[in-house]
């Protein structure tokens, strides 16, 4: 399993999903900010989870939502 985080700086609901992430194995957090065609694509939806192109979750993330995904 390998999954991208799409945050940004100073987004609460970007931190709560980094905190409940922060122990699961091979997930890479990525600033949008970084790259305009993440912008595009992210911007006023982070967090977005993703697992390849596949958008795993989005917005506000429940440690339900997230334990669910690691038992598949």
């Amino acid at each position: 399993m390998a999954w991208v985080l799409y945050t940004r700086r100073g987004c609460g609901l970007c931190e709560e999903a980094e905190d409940l992430l922060a122990g699961v194995p091979n997930v890479a957090c990525v600033d949008v900010d970084g790259c305009p065609d993440l912008v595009r694509q992210y911007g006023l939806r982070v967090p977005v989870l993703c697992d390849g192109e596949r958008v795993l979750l989005e917005g506000r993330f429940s440690e339900q939502a997230v334990a669910a995904l690691l038992l598949r």
